[in-house]
């Protein structure tokens, strides 16, 4: 039997393994590799000397890290309680600054130990406080506008424009942590951060009052827009970088937080014209492959939804009353299960076709990472 792990035989190239520094230390141990040799390949690997970059999977462990991270963000964000005010301002403050500190020293510590997760974890949850402090700072000098909204919780559930200075200072706060430290999981903040800055301006410059439904769902759609673009920007800054830790995806926050922003005040555009349906699900059929061409799930996901929400609008209130439509639509599913194992069998092909429609200066967020 000749197989990759015969002497002489030849490796399999398609065979994927996964290799640790715990691998690399006992193969030098056995002598396979000399100490240096494996010091060498674990920095090449991991992304450059001293700059070790822990590479992209997702386990139970992960989800663990996650899991705790947002618990512990949500408590001082969205979840954030009334009784904090027993504090008082100057307390809270202290509070929310004594947080701070101790999550930046526990993620330097877990940053110098290799963990990387939950290092980027604590750094975003100390992000996330930044608007708590302000606040705090605010109220405790008196420089807090007067107006309806006054408590936290509130910055969580209204517009208004008095929390300007409480995203203004979590960007700032943002980008010197991204500077410092650089994890792609402090860029989750800022996208959201932006949105609201976004939503709160736009209304003080409108001279909004109250919930105006159709221009948050507009401004949302608009602002989408420019994330992508932003999220677009950063890819290619990163893609091209020198520094391994600049190569890491920034972008990923951006680009879902911009889909959702897009997707989403798009879906709740209201019609009657059925031309400007049709023109829906043709948007969602060029996500669709629009992420694919430049390997990212969040369009193929969200334009695959919007796709099969049309038909379902077709199925309940154009053809409700047609005998064929749902058998011309079983044998479309059928068809689309079909497309997906022809997809798979030709997706190199495909993904270099799509490719060659992309303007040049784009190419670059089609190569792997």
């Amino acid at each position: 039997m000749n197989d990759a792990t015969t002497p002489g035989a030849a490796p399999d190239s398609s065979q994927r393994i996964q290799i640790g520094w715990s691998q690399l230390q006992a193969a030098a141990q056995a002598g396979d590799i000399s100490a240096d040799q494996a010091e060498r390949l674990w920095a090449r690997w991991a992304g450059g000397a001293g700059s070790a970059i822990a590479a992209p999977r997702f386990s139970f462990t992960h989800v663990l890290y996650y899991f705790g991270g947002m618990l512990a963000i949500g408590a001082m964000t969205l979840f954030m309680t009334l009784g904090w005010e027993l504090f008082g301002a100057w307390g809270v403050l202290l509070l929310a600054v004594g947080y701070g500190v101790g999550a930046i020293a526990v993620a330097r510590n877990l940053l110098h130990r290799g963990l990387h997760i939950p290092a980027g974890i604590l750094a975003t949850l100390a992000v996330c406080l930044v608007p708590l402090a302000t606040w705090a700072l605010q109220s405790a000098l008196g420089l807090w506008p007067d107006g309806p909204h006054d408590n936290y919780r509130d910055f969580h559930r209204f517009i208004d424009w008095r929390w300007l200075w409480l995203e203004l200072a979590t960007l700032a706060a943002a980008v010197v942590m991204l500077w410092w430290l650089r994890f792609p999981f402090m860029v989750m903040p800022v996208a959201v951060t932006i949105w609201y800055l976004w939503m709160d301006l736009t209304h003080m410059l409108m001279q909004k009052e109250g919930f105006d439904w159709q221009f948050t769902r507009d401004t949302s759609l608009l602002f989408g827009i420019a994330t992508v673009a932003i999220a677009v920007w950063v890819d290619l800054r990163t893609r091209l970088a020198s520094d391994p830790r600049d190569r890491q995806d920034f972008a990923f926050w951006l680009y879902l937080f911009g889909v959702l922003m897009f997707w989403g005040g798009l879906s709740l555009r209201e019609s009657d014209s059925e031309l400007a349906k049709a023109g829906y699900a043709a948007i969602n059929v060029v996500m669709v492959f629009l992420g694919a061409a430049i390997s990212r799930r969040v369009f193929t996901v969200f334009g695959a939804i919007g796709v099969a929400g049309y038909l379902g609008y077709l199925s309940y209130k154009v053809f409700a009353d047609s005998l064929l439509f749902p058998f011309a639509l079983t044998l479309l599913g059928l068809a689309i299960v079909a497309l997906g194992i022809w997809w798979q069998r030709r997706e190199a092909r495909i993904h270099a076709a799509l490719v060659g429609w992309l303007p040049a200066p784009l190419k670059p967020l089609a190569e792997p990472r």
